[in-house]
C-alpha cells in the first residue's frame, strides 16, 4: 500500500511542476492589452499637452535592436569605435535617453526613470515620455534612427512586412544604396584592418538582402545569442522533475530490498518447518 501512495504523491508533484512551467512560459509573453496603473489616468491629461515628434519612436527602437543584436557583437569583437559622426552611433538616437531611463520592474511593471511613476505597459510609458518628458529629447544633435529603417530591414523584426507584397525595384535600390552609404561612413575600408572587416560584414548583413531575387536573407552572418524561452522552460523542467527521478528508484530499490528479504525470511521459515 505504500508504494501506490508513494507514486501517487509523485506524480501529483509532477504536475503541480508542470502548472508552473506552463504558467512562468505564459508569463514570459507580454500582454499589450492591460491598462496602465494610476499614472495612466494622468496619461489623459497629459495628452492635453502633448508635443508631435515627427519620429516613430517603435521603428526607432526596431532599428537599434537591430543593431544591438546584428553589427554590436562584430563591433565588440573587432574591438572598433564607432566614429560619433556615424547615423549607427547610439548618440544619434532621438529616444536613446529616454529608453535608458525605461525600468522593466515586472512583467506587468514599468517605471519611468526621471520621475518613478509606474505603468502597466510599455506603449502607457512611451506615452508618458511623450507628453511629460519631451524636454529631454535630444532634438538637435539627434537623428530619427528610424530614417535608417529601409536600409536596417525592420520590417523583418517587426513582423510589418507581408510575403505576398510585390518586391518595388526602386525603393529596394533606395535602401540598398542607404545601407552602402552607412558601411563607407561608420566602416571606412581605408581605416584598417578592423574596419575593413566590418565594412564587409556590414554589407553581407545587411546590404546584400536588398535585392528582388529575393535568394539573400537579411542577418545571414548571425548575432547576439538569446536563451529560447521553450529551452528555458525544459532546463527548469528537467532539474525539477531529476530529484523526483531519483525518489522512485529509490523507492524501486527499496521495495526490492524489502522484497528479497521478504522471500529469505519466509525460505529460513519454510527450512525450519521441514521433519528431521
Amino acid at each position: 500500500m505504500k508504494k501506490p501512495t508513494a507514486i501517487a504523491s509523485i506524480l501529483l508533484l509532477v504536475s503541480l511542476s508542470l502548472q508552473e512551467i506552463a504558467y512562468a512560459v505564459s508569463l514570459s509573453e507580454p500582454n499589450q492589452d492591460f491598462e496602465g496603473f494610476s499614472g495612466s489616468r494622468t496619461l489623459k491629461q497629459e495628452q492635453e499637452h502633448a508635443h508631435e515628434v515627427h519620429c516613430s519612436r517603435e521603428r526607432s527602437r526596431a532599428a537599434w535592436k537591430i543593431i544591438d543584436d546584428y553589427l554590436m557583437p562584430f563591433v565588440e569583437r573587432e574591438d572598433y569605435r564607432i566614429s560619433s559622426k556615424c547615423r549607427l552611433h547610439p548618440n544619434k538616437d532621438l529616444f536613446r535617453d529616454q529608453e535608458l531611463h525605461k525600468i522593466h520592474v515586472d512583467i506587468n511593471e514599468w517605471r519611468c526613470g526621471y520621475c518613478k511613476k509606474s505603468f502597466r505597459a510599455e506603449k502607457f510609458l512611451d506615452q508618458h515620455f511623450d507628453n511629460r518628458h519631451y524636454n529631454l529629447l535630444n532634438v538637435s544633435h539627434s537623428k530619427c534612427l528610424a530614417d535608417l529603417c529601409g536600409a536596417l530591414h525592420c520590417d523583418v523584426v517587426m513582423n510589418t512586412k507581408s510575403t505576398k507584397t510585390k518586391c518595388n525595384p526602386a525603393a529596394t535600390a533606395r535602401n540598398r544604396h542607404l545601407c552602402e552609404s552607412l558601411a563607407d561612413s561608420c566602416f571606412p575600408a581605408n581605416k584598417g584592418p578592423s574596419a575593413s572587416r566590418l565594412h564587409d560584414l556590414f554589407l553581407r548583413q545587411f546590404c546584400d538582402a536588398h535585392t528582388c531575387s529575393g535568394k539573400q536573407k537579411p542577418f545571414s552572418k548571425g548575432g547576439k545569442k538569446e536563451t529560447s524561452v521553450f529551452y528555458l522552460a525544459i532546463a527548469i523542467l528537467t532539474l525539477m522533475l531529476l530529484p523526483i527521478f531519483y525518489l522512485i528508484v529509490y523507492l524501486h530499490q527499496s521495495e526490492m530490498r524489502k522484497n528479497t528479504q521478504e522471500l529469505r525470511r519466509i525460505s529460513k521459515v519454510g527450512q525450519k518447518a521441514k521433519p528431521s
